[in-house]
Parts: structure tokens; sequence; C-alpha cells
């Protein structure tokens, strides 16, 4: 993949100013509540049977942290992106057994919750970068899959 100087800048950007332990909940949160068949993969998260439930899990809530700290690993190995989630996509697939589109679920609500927080700053250019590089992440994890 080949990055530009202002995708690069931008992606950085984001990330350094990024609240994850805001961000990361609220994402996951809203995957698993808007997509509510993901919540298959969360089971042992204890009470997820209701949106309100979900709101208020700890577990779910602390898993959208790790979510966004593994998205640190992108940022900073942003030209070897494959080879840097290659043992991710390997447990999600062999011993996670989850299904590879939710990755793309999961960064669709990453941008949403990105955007509101942004507000104007989130210019369709900024977007542009950041769905690069989130779509470049899921393609790594999906591909043990292939």
């Amino acid at each position: 993949v080949e990055w530009t100087d202002f995708e690069r800048a931008t992606i950085q950007d984001i990330f350094s100013k990024m609240d994850y332990e805001t961000v990361g909940p609220a994402t996951l949160t809203r995957t698993v509540i808007v997509y509510p068949w993901t919540l298959r993969y969360f089971a042992k998260f204890g009470n997820i049977c209701s949106t309100a439930a979900i709101l208020g899990n700890k577990e779910i809530a602390k898993h959208g942290t790790t979510i966004l700290h593994g998205l640190d690993r992108g940022v900073k190995n942003m030209d070897d992106i494959k080879n840097t989630y290659a043992e991710l996509s390997k447990l999600h697939s062999e011993k996670l057994h989850v299904d590879p589109d939710n990755f793309r679920l999961l960064s669709d609500c990453l941008t949403i919750v990105v955007a509101a927080k942004m507000g104007k700053d989130f210019t369709g250019e900024v977007q542009a970068a950041f769905q690069k590089f989130l779509s470049v992440v899921v393609n790594s994890l999906g591909r043990q899959y292939h």
C-alpha cells in the first residue's frame, strides 16, 4: 500500500488525539447493538441481552479499548500492515472463528464514532485517509481466511 504524506499525517493525528477509553467502548457497543449477530462472539462477557446491558457491560467496554490499541500497531507499522496483523488474523480465523465481515462492520462503526467526535474536522479528505487505513487493516485481518 502506498501512503501519501497527508494520509500518514492524518492517520497519526487522529490516533494521537483519540480517547481510547471512550471511542473503543462506543465503537464496540455500537457494533453489537446495530449488528446483534456479532454478540455471539462475546457470550462469555456476561449479560448482553439488551441494549442497556450492552451499554453497561464492562467486558464489552474493555474489549473495545483493546481493539483500538490493536489498531495502534497498524499506525506504527503502516508500511507492513499485512505482517503486523498476520498472527491476529490467524487467531480470529482458526481459534475464534470470527466471520471476517465483522471487521468491516466494526470499522464502519469506528468511522461513525470518530466522525461524531471530530465534527467539522472530519472532512472528506480526512475520512478517505481514515477509511483507507481501516480498509487495509480489515483486509489484513481477513487475510488468513483466503
